[in-house]
């Protein structure tokens, strides 16, 4: 595939490590014409790991800008907003058609780099693994609290610790970068436990003992259907897609590290 059009704008950062960096800021275009906006994180490296959202989220939201400053020092990191989210275009489809805006991040990454790594959060997990089954440019793979269908997502609302989910998305810093815009839900979506099967690209399934909107069983499911090299990590005090990074950011991003070491290099 081919990017039909890039907007690129970039700004110099400082990274930690003392090295020069810079986010770029960038719009792609999809094979059906919506238009993602991605923020490019540049230090020099020849690996790429991409972040994928979930839903009502952006790549604004604070934990997205701070896991991506984490992985810098190693990767560079593309963090983009699927459609109907942040300053992407369209209307999110609710999974239908989301593999299109990743394919779309996957068409601009390939350009520089020799190696791409995903990490989904959520949907964006179900997303990434509905597309790394059809599209061969993932060459690692880490989907965190994925669902195996979207139809057997559990809603369990009363385990939702106060302090940890509605406070901070609410009055804290967590309430930045959140919205949706939203497609018809009543539509036939494609199930992660029918596409994991036909996923090559080496697979980490991470998910939280406490994840109160989507129960660990949906990853040991993927984990067992899933043929490629893989590993499964269920974290006993864990709660749901970034909340984990929240909880633990060195722990988190050891984790996310350790695999893409194994699996893309470093």
């Amino acid at each position: 595939m081919m990017v039909c059009a890039i907007l690129c704008v970039a700004v110099a950062t400082a990274a930690e490590t003392g090295k020069e960096s810079m986010t770029e800021k960038v719009v792609v275009t999809t094979s059906d014409n919506k238009k993602i906006s991605l923020d490019h994180y540049r230090q020099g490296h020849q690996q790429v790991v991409v972040l994928a959202h979930g839903f009502y989220n952006s790549k604004q939201a604070v934990l997205f800008r701070e896991m991506a400053t984490g992985l810098l020092e190693e990767y560079d990191v593309i963090v983009f907003d699927f459609r109907g989210h942040g300053k992407s275009s369209g209307l999110f489809s609710w999974t239908v058609n989301e593999h299109r805006d990743l394919q779309a991040v996957l068409d601009y990454a390939d350009q520089e780099y020799d190696k791409i790594g995903v990490i989904g959060f959520s949907l964006g997990a179900a997303i990434a693994i509905n597309t790394a089954a059809r599209d061969s440019r993932i060459d690692s793979l880490i989907a965190v609290s994925s669902p195996y269908d979207f139809n057997r997502i559990n809603y369990r609302v009363w385990q939702m610790g106060v302090m940890e989910n509605v406070v901070y998305n609410v009055f804290q810093e967590g309430r930045i970068g959140k919205g949706i815009r939203p497609g018809w839900l009543f539509r036939k979506k494609p199930k992660p436990i029918d596409a994991v099967g036909q996923v090559n690209a080496p697979t980490l399934f991470v998910h939280g003992q406490k994840d109160w909107l989507i129960a660990p069983e949906h990853s040991r499911k993927l984990y067992r259907k899933a043929n490629c090299r893989k590993d499964l990590m269920i974290l006993k005090e864990g709660t749901h897609a970034e909340y984990i990074f929240r909880a633990d950011k060195d722990g988190t991003l050891a984790v996310f590290r350790e695999w893409f070491h194994k699996t893309l290099g470093s």
